[in-house]
């Protein structure tokens, strides 16, 4: 498959899709094409602090050429590390693409994996307790493991993150909730510290991040792995100062309105603006406490998104959103820092996705995978530290209704009842369909993405014409 090969990424530049981005600031545009630093080598057991944005669309930090959002400490995170322009996430909504960074693996090896998404406590769908994940493996090694924010991989008493590897948990286990009340969608408040109930009414994203930032502060003595998950900048529309909507909404929601929490008669382009700038005020808060506790320098910082922009995101030149495989659903900010191992004011045109990532944080702290449960993803850290080409490996997706699969610059596509074939770095609308042209590519890729896909769990059957997102969840 050399005309597919991944590695003509690398030769494809940044002309086609990293040009307006890099534009877009002073800082950006004094990028450079990613190169390993040589001679460094390979520090040892570093901290890892992973960010998960909710919802957060391809364009929409400064960074990335938002023309409104402002994100000073994002776009610093990236000047001191490897922005990457073609940073996938697993999967087009919330849950899977969890499941595939805690378990490394596609979303459809697990039941729960096919859930888009969980939303029922009743439902017994979740990361099983015995399945190994990144923070079990990293415990199991000696770290400190850590999550502050948003689960979505399972309800209570079946799942939760500390029956999962992780040692502390404060947070919501569900999908979204009021970002003062903490109400979810069902009318119940959805908070916990460990497996116990807990009570907040302060701004989500500054109580998350303020959590985060505490324990950073607290532990010195030994490497931890600190996940992250704002529920920012997903729905309800709150930016802080709202409560006079959060009560609006949490009574709406408590007097039993359907899907009021999806604020579909709320929200503006300034209100969303204003969270996602509270969400990089809060990872500020975060970076500043590892700088002052010293353990910057070692500390393998990667910020991302579980799935692309919904209602408010600004996208462009990306076509689709949220819940569907096109590129404007899947493709998000992607970011990594490690002072210790790599140089900033970098731009990365290799295409990553969630799971490579969780590979690359086992291989950087020496742990192996569990021989029971084999990696889908690939260690980006050849590639990042030694000087090593890219992975060659292909980027697979899978909805109840669709499928994509990328390889090197072409993404096959398969939704609405049709095939297409997309030369994404010449093409990242996705509106030419060069099927005709390469009949042969069209065939190795549709090829290859059936056969994945014969490894995975099928899809429970659902009602004709129903689908697994269910309002009001994701």
């Amino acid at each position: 498959m050399t005309e597919v090969s991944r590695r003509a990424v690398l030769t494809a530049g940044a002309a086609a899709l990293a040009a307006p981005a890099v534009t877009a600031s002073a800082a950006a545009a004094r990028e450079r094409p990613f190169r390993a630093a040589a001679g460094i080598g390979r520090p040892a057991r570093p901290n890892v602090l992973f960010i998960f944005a909710d919802d957060l669309g391809w364009a929409d930090l400064s960074c990335y050429g938002s023309p409104d959002i402002r994100t000073p400490h994002l776009d610093a995170l990236a000047a001191d590390g490897v922005r990457f322009t073609h940073g996938y996430a697993a999967a087009a909504v919330c849950s899977p693409t969890r499941f595939a960074l805690y378990t490394g693996r596609y979303p459809g090896r697990l039941p729960g994996g096919l859930r888009e998404p969980i939303n029922q406590p009743a439902e017994r769908d979740g990361i099983p307790p015995g399945h190994p994940t990144l923070a079990s493996l990293l415990r199991q090694a000696g770290y400190g493991t850590a999550m502050f924010g948003k689960w979505h991989c399972g309800f209570l008493p079946w799942f939760s993150p500390i029956k999962s590897g992780w040692d502390t948990f404060f947070g919501n286990l569900g999908g979204a909730i009021d970002y003062y009340s903490k109400v979810s969608g069902r009318g119940e408040v959805d908070l916990y510290a460990g497996e116990v109930p807990a009570q907040s009414l302060d701004y989500y994203t500054d109580t998350v991040a303020a959590h985060a930032a505490a324990y950073i502060s607290a532990h010195r003595e030994r490497p931890w792995l600190l996940n992250l998950n704002f529920t920012a900048p997903h729905w309800p529309w709150e930016a802080p100062g709202d409560q006079d909507v959060s009560k609006d909404l949490t009574a709406r929601v408590k007097a039993g309105e359907r899907g009021a929490l999806q604020h579909a008669d709320g929200g503006s382009l300034g209100t969303y603006r204003r969270m996602v700038e509270a969400m990089d005020a809060g990872v500020g808060r975060v970076l500043k406490a590892l700088t002052d506790s010293g353990q910057r320098d070692n500390t393998l910082v990667v910020f991302s998104s579980d799935n692309g922009g919904e209602r408010w995101s600004y996208q462009w030149p990306l076509s689709g959103s949220k819940g569907r495989l096109n590129e404007g659903g899947i493709r998000v900010p992607t970011i990594a820092r490690w002072p210790a191992a790599l140089h900033g004011r970098q731009v990365s045109d290799v295409p990553v996705i969630t799971q490579d990532w969780t590979a690359t944080i086992l291989d950087a702290a020496g742990v192996q995978p569990a021989d029971s449960h084999p990696l889908d993803g690939h260690s980006l850290l050849p590639y990042l530290l030694d000087g090593a080409q890219a992975p060659d490996n292909v980027l697979f997706w899978r909805t109840s209704r669709a499928g994509a699969l990328r390889s090197g610059r072409w993404k096959y596509l398969r939704a609405d009842d049709a095939e297409t074939l997309h030369d994404v770095p010449a093409d990242p609308r996705e509106q030419a369909n060069l099927a005709e042209h390469h009949p042969g590519i069209l065939d190795q890729l549709r090829t290859r993405w059936e056969q994945i896909n014969a490894g995975l769990l099928p899809y429970p059957a659902t009602p004709a014409g129903a689908s697994l997102l269910t309002p009001g969840s994701a």
